[in-house]
């Protein structure tokens, strides 16, 4: 889709940015956003791979969340707010240690997956009885609405407007994103710190997470918009660094087996379904009093009735979403949500839903392509290691 008039669309505080790096924008959930530069999606992917790539996810939905009953600091302040959270997700909130991050779901009523996204824990004691959020960019809108309608009598909901999001990926992020922000690079995977950014007048607070959506090491940098640029462009001129586009971010997840909302989870889907059952805590299981609690407590015990699974076709042709999984004898038994080639895998994969009786990993299936059968196999995610820091 070539450059277009995108005055209707929202833009993030480095869309000015993305056109003089040559970017192809497109539309992303109400946002134009960078699909590709110049190098192009393949080169983007694999420089993630090998060294290090910058992402723009100030599409993303930021907040800070504040308890109401007790003063921020005060005893009791965080089983506070992780007891108000715990009521709209399975995640084990109330145990989050001060300066970790964890990924969790919001759920419906029937047990389905309103969104997937980070909730953190400051480190700082005089900041406890607030988390950090980061929603899905398609449904922040909702998500925050949801927050407020439920807990709005036991939290204060400040969403962040005024601040843009930055991802640094790859093996090399850490000696980069260190050398801008002293001590970010001695953070372990899944944690989170506030700095003050040295490189303006009276400093920048800047929240480092280091975590990712690539399955590499990498960190998230929530910082203010008026200073997003003068960070990605100190971020650019680092030699390690290449700017990476949305389709580059979707081929390195895949490879990775992580989730795409709206196509891998939905409102339909439960956590056990999506085989995310990790973000429902040990406590929780037991206990329930989350939304949708009964069913997925009844699918950890008797085993859902379809599951995500990866997928490896047979070849170099890539099954994509919405392709008919199919037994080998014909039947259709699923459907893929996610596919692709995978460049560092050197073949294509592919993720989807199928019953459960066919989610043993090296049964054979057939994948739709074109009216034709594509033979493939249940494949182990990821499909390339995770490399995660974790000390």
């Amino acid at each position: 889709m070539p450059n277009q008039d995108y005055n209707e669309l929202k833009k993030t505080p480095l869309y000015d940015l993305h056109l003089s790096l040559g970017a192809k924008m497109v539309e992303f959930a109400g946002y134009a956003m960078p699909v590709q530069y110049p190098a192009g999606i393949l080169k983007e992917h694999l420089h993630t791979r090998e060294k290090a790539g910058l992402f723009d996810v100030s599409h993303m939905g930021q907040a800070f969340l504040h308890s109401l009953e007790v003063e921020r600091g005060a005893p009791g302040a965080h089983e506070a707010i992780a007891a108000a959270l715990e009521t709209l997700m399975p995640g084990e909130i109330s145990k989050l240690k001060k300066g970790a991050a964890r990924y969790t779901v919001l759920l419906s009523e029937a047990g389905g997956v309103l969104d997937d996204l980070m909730v953190s824990r400051p480190l700082r004691d005089d900041l406890q009885g607030m988390m950090f959020l980061v929603v899905n960019a398609a449904r922040k809108k909702e998500d925050f609405a949801l927050i407020q309608q439920k807990l709005g009598d036991r939290v204060r909901l400040d969403i962040a407007h005024d601040r843009a999001l930055l991802a640094v990926q790859g093996p090399k992020a850490a000696a980069v994103v260190s050398r801008l922000i002293p001590g970010a690079a001695e953070q372990t995977f899944m944690t989170m710190r506030g700095y003050s950014w040295p490189a303006v007048d009276n400093g920048a607070y800047v929240v480092v997470s280091r975590l990712g959506y690539t399955g590499e090491d990498g960190f998230e940098i929530s910082v203010p918009n008026s200073h997003a640029e003068l960070l990605a462009k100190a971020l650019l001129a680092a030699p390690e660094v290449e700017p990476v586009g949305l389709g580059a971010r979707d081929s390195l997840r895949l490879e990775a087996g992580l989730c795409l909302y709206g196509h891998d989870l939905t409102p339909e889907t439960s956590p056990i379904e999506g085989n995310i059952a990790f973000a429902v805590g040990k406590r929780r299981r037991e206990e329930g009093g989350f939304p949708g609690a009964e069913r997925i407590q009844r699918e950890l015990i008797e085993g859902p009735k379809r599951l995500r699974i990866g997928l490896k076709p047979e070849g170099r042709a890539p099954a994509r979403e919405g392709a008919e999984i199919q037994s080998v004898d014909g039947q259709k038994i699923g459907e893929v949500t996610s596919g692709g080639f995978g460049p560092s895998a050197g073949a294509p994969v592919a993720m989807g839903y199928v019953e459960a009786g066919f989610s043993k990993t090296g049964t054979q299936v057939n994948l739709i392509v074109r009216g034709k059968p594509l033979p493939a196999i249940v494949a182990d995610m990821p499909f390339v290691p995770h490399r995660y820091y974790r000390g």
